[in-house]
């Protein structure tokens, strides 16, 4: 027997800079936050959430995307760990929308690749976390 999950619960990235990190995923992303400490949090509340480590968790449809501010160092998918984080997408014209949307930010990213399972766009955080969105073909 194998264990056999339905989904990902969570996803969470270390970043360097939260606030550079939280600027960057609410205006590409703009998620709503699921898990916060408020600035006037009491010290039962600071306890509850200490797993935030002073970051934030947004809500993702039925999963969630966490950022963990204790990194000191840069992002290098060729390391043992991750590689890349993609997101999905309905179709290829969210990926124009989104190409247009990250020009906007003046987010550098590719152009949108058609990979034969589909479509991607790739982009970067501003700790080089490779990101991309991905639309089914069709």
């Amino acid at each position: 027997m194998t264990i056999q999950p339905r989904a990902f619960a969570h996803v969470r990235l270390t970043v360097t800079d939260i606030e550079r990190s939280r600027a960057f995923y609410d205006a590409v992303l703009g998620l709503p936050v699921a898990f916060d400490l408020p600035p006037d949090a009491d010290e039962k509340t600071r306890e509850q959430l200490a797993f935030l480590f002073g970051g934030v968790i947004y809500q993702l449809g039925d999963s969630l995307l966490g950022l963990r501010p204790v990194a000191s160092d840069r992002f290098d998918e060729d390391r043992v760990g991750l590689d890349h984080v993609s997101f999905a997408v309905d179709g290829r014209a969210d990926l124009e929308r989104a190409s247009r949307h990250l020009d906007q930010l003046g987010v550098a990213h590719e152009g949108i690749k058609d990979i034969g399972a589909g479509y991607i766009l790739e982009f970067r955080d501003p700790d080089d976390i490779a990101l991309e969105l991905f639309a089914p073909g069709g």
